[in-house]
């Protein structure tokens, strides 16, 4: 499969304008060498939004679930350095979900993102993971334009730890689909038609939140020497 681990964490979020400059200086030579660094965390990518909200979204691709609760990454989270402090005041609206690794299909990561974010409604929840899983997703990224495709499912909850304490409570992750390809068209058609918002709530999908990216920065653990 293209992501590189069998589990990930998606964060999407805000940042105050004023902060903008300084955060994506951080971001890239801080914060993404840091969590490269730490055991089972593979790579890292940070994406700016072309349409929709929020204006961030990053997902962190993980060796498996257990690396999102383990003892060197939550000692990151409660030790956090001066310049994340600093920066950790500045976040709005994170949503922070620990996910295992649902269905991953195609190759490699496209500059062009779609993210969609929701919740299945109970007496559909099956069904919509078979039509996602056995009819749309398999056959998605061999399309034209198109790369890959991801389903995520919020598995763990996250602990409280002086990161959060500092930036306040973060919203979590039921469901998370991302998709990435090369042109931009394509993606935007996808997600207007079977990926649009009529199209997954007449498969039983709720709370449907959806925005477009482009890659701003990308990180592996290979290249912080992790």
């Amino acid at each position: 499969m293209p992501l590189l681990g069998l589990a990930a964490m998606l964060l999407s979020f805000d940042i105050a304008p004023e902060a903008r400059a300084e955060h994506d200086d951080w971001h890239t030579h801080e914060h993404l060498p840091e969590r490269l660094a730490i055991p089972g965390f593979l790579r890292g990518t940070r994406w700016v939004a072309l349409q929709g909200q929020p204006g961030y979204c990053v997902l962190y691709e993980v060796a498996q679930l257990a690396t999102l609760s383990s003892d060197a990454y939550l000692q990151r989270l409660n030790h956090p350095s001066p310049w994340t402090s600093k920066m950790m005041p500045h976040y709005r609206g994170m949503t922070r979900g620990l996910c295992s690794v649902v269905g991953s299909h195609g190759l490699g990561m496209g500059h062009v993102g779609l993210l969609l974010r929701f919740a299945p409604a109970a007496e559909q929840k099956t069904a919509l993971l078979d039509w996602l899983l056995r009819d749309l997703l398999p056959q998605l990224p061999a399309r034209p334009g198109l790369g890959s495709v991801h389903l995520l499912e919020g598995a763990l909850t996250a602990q409280m730890t002086k990161e959060q304490r500092i930036r306040g409570a973060d919203a979590g992750v039921d469901w998370a689909l991302f998709l990435t390809g090369y042109d931009r068209a394509s993606v935007e058609t996808l997600a207007e038609t079977e990926l649009g918002r009529k199209a997954l709530e007449a498969r039983g999908a709720r709370g449907i939140v959806s925005a477009l990216y482009r890659t701003d920065y990308t990180l592996t653990a290979q290249e912080v020497g992790a």
